[in-house]
């Protein structure tokens, strides 16, 4: 693999902090360079007013027809949701191309510290390109592939693979350290 793209699909501006942070933060976890995709495009259709959240599925394939070539991950500050669960952080093509991770649910009203929600985000960001290079949830403690319900479990996983998951990275086309 070549390089990952990062794209920012939300509606408010991130400021520039957060996509340095999952850049520096993607790169180290999985050993390719990350480069910001600048662009104003936004998905059309992706938006569910009956549940007033984004569909991740639409994204995706928008995602695959739009995006930059290599892997791509969007970021947005919008709800998402897929149709089996009441919300997602993101969602990913497992062994494709394209994948999606929201901020929306990873902060908590009365949060003390932002950075908190933005290490989240990292680890989630991390997770969502592991299903890129085809791994599915691992059981390991600690392992960022884990399975999150909740925010407070994104809290418990490192922010890297564990030893199996960062081997399967590198046989299938990343470096991860």
């Amino acid at each position: 693999m070549e390089a990952i793209h990062l794209w920012w699909i939300g509606e408010k501006d991130p400021g520039p902090r957060t996509l340095e942070h999952l850049q520096l933060h993607l790169g180290r976890a999985i050993g390719l360079p990350v480069a910001v995709w600048d662009d104003p495009a936004r998905p059309p259709d992706a938006y569910d007013a009956r549940r007033k959240q984004w569909s991740t599925s639409r994204i995706l394939a928008w995602l695959v027809q739009s995006g930059p070539p290599g892997l791509v991950l969007a970021v947005t500050d919008q709800d998402l949701f897929i149709p089996i669960l009441t919300f997602v952080f993101g969602e990913a093509q497992l062994g494709g191309r394209a994948a999606v991770v929201s901020s929306a649910r990873l902060g908590e009203p009365g949060l003390p510290d932002p950075r908190v929600a933005l290490e989240r985000l990292a680890k989630e960001s991390v997770h969502e390109l592991g299903h890129c290079f085809g791994l599915v949830h691992c059981d390991r403690p600690g392992c960022v592939m884990g399975r999150s319900s909740g925010a407070r479990d994104v809290d418990k996983k490192r922010g890297e693979f564990c030893t199996t998951c960062r081997g399967r990275v590198m046989r299938s086309g990343g470096e991860a350290r």
